[in-house]
């Protein structure tokens, strides 16, 4: 008995929607639906083609209108000075109150690794590594990775 029970439970949309599609059956059926398609044949027939040119226009229009867009990859040359020694400015970091793995989220940005690449270097979590990465642009006032890396650069926070 609980067999039962159980396979109802778990089967109850299932159920649900064929009892449903037998009273929608019966339904049809009581209005005459062969009734409806023989008398209205010709009208169906012409209005499944306009259906059919309808969606097939549709497609083309946008197929046609789609604008092309071409991408342009713009390389840019960094040049680097090996003959400056790097040193860090601490008062800057002090200043912004930028924590010691906020520095080291910023150096591993410099070095152009992508949030999960940070987050598995350093074994943190995703979201740690966007939270640090917010609190770095608020502090250092930027919207973007790559601002929030040349301003680092020129506060001479990182190399």
């Amino acid at each position: 008995m609980t067999y039962y029970k159980n396979f109802l439970l778990k089967n109850k949309a299932a159920i649900f929607y064929g009892i449903s599609l037998a009273f929608l059956l019966f339904l049809l059926k009581w209005l005459e639906l062969r009734f409806i398609i023989i008398d209205h044949s010709f009208e169906i027939y012409i209005g499944s083609i306009a259906l059919i040119f309808t969606v097939l226009g549709i497609w083309l229009a946008l197929k046609l209108s789609k604008p092309k867009v071409e991408t342009l990859v713009v390389e840019k040359e960094i040049y680097i000075k090996n003959d400056e020694i790097f040193i860090l400015n601490n008062t800057i970091i002090n200043e912004l109150e930028i924590s010691k793995r906020e520095l080291e989220i910023l150096g591993l940005l410099a070095q152009g690794y992508s949030n999960q690449e940070i987050a598995e270097k350093i074994f943190v979590s995703l979201s740690t590594v966007k939270t640090h990465n917010q609190n770095l642009f608020t502090k250092l006032n930027v919207k973007r990775r790559i601002q929030a890396v040349e301003k680092a650069k020129k506060l001479q926070l990182v190399p």
